[in-house]
């Protein structure tokens, strides 16, 4: 027979009320928080060490997924290279991580390419690459930021031709994901093996 919630809020309330029972409430509810927080997988780790500041552990969490070629801890391991967050800031890795995970799909790793593209960090400016990345971006994320990526790609747009924008149309819209290369055959150590990134083919 299953409990109704307020009947299981009222039991609780009465175990707790024991003198036995709210501190052995408190460690069940801490180990608890504890375990879900060793059991969660490492993407999610990482993003929590980010959104601590403690760029280091989110560094340490990224770099076996990001060898193994997972996109979004590729795009994220660049952005810590590239703002200098936990590791050294180094735009041509950056942009290497980048363009691995744009490679893959990855909406953030995409987007940040193409902002690399438009600003000229680490690479020669080319408004063509910028858009074509800002526009995949834009189409493959949802929400605010799929709005957000469509304000770049308009933003970059503004400083194109015609001729650019049907050029970086086209490359956006001849693009396919490359597969996930297996573990088993990624690198071990990202920042040393990741392609260059991609050009105009």
């Amino acid at each position: 027979m299953q409990r109704s919630p307020q009947a299981s809020t009222e039991a609780l309330r009465r175990w707790a009320r024991r003198p036995w029972g709210a501190p052995l409430l408190l460690v069940l509810l801490v180990s608890a928080a504890g375990i879900t927080g060793l059991r969660a997988d490492p993407l999610s780790r990482a993003s929590a060490a980010f959104r601590q500041g403690d760029y280091v552990l989110a560094f340490d969490e990224l770099a076996p997924l990001a060898g193994a070629g997972n996109a979004r801890a590729l795009g994220l391991l660049g952005f810590l290279h590239e703002q200098g967050y936990g590791a050294p800031q180094a735009y041509d890795l950056a942009i290497r991580l980048y363009a691995r995970g744009a490679a893959l799909g990855d909406p953030f790793a995409q987007a940040r390419l193409g902002l690399m593209y438009d600003k000229g960090h680490g690479i020669a400016p080319d408004p063509v690459l910028a858009y074509k990345w800002l526009n995949l971006a834009a189409s493959r994320a949802s929400g605010e930021m799929r709005s957000l990526y469509a304000r770049y790609r308009d933003a970059v747009a503004s400083k194109m031709s015609e001729t650019e924008i049907r050029e970086a149309q086209r490359l956006a819209a001849a693009w396919t994901p490359e597969r996930i290369v297996p573990a088993s055959a990624a690198p071990r150590h990202p920042s040393r093996h990741i392609a260059g990134a991609p050009t105009r083919e």
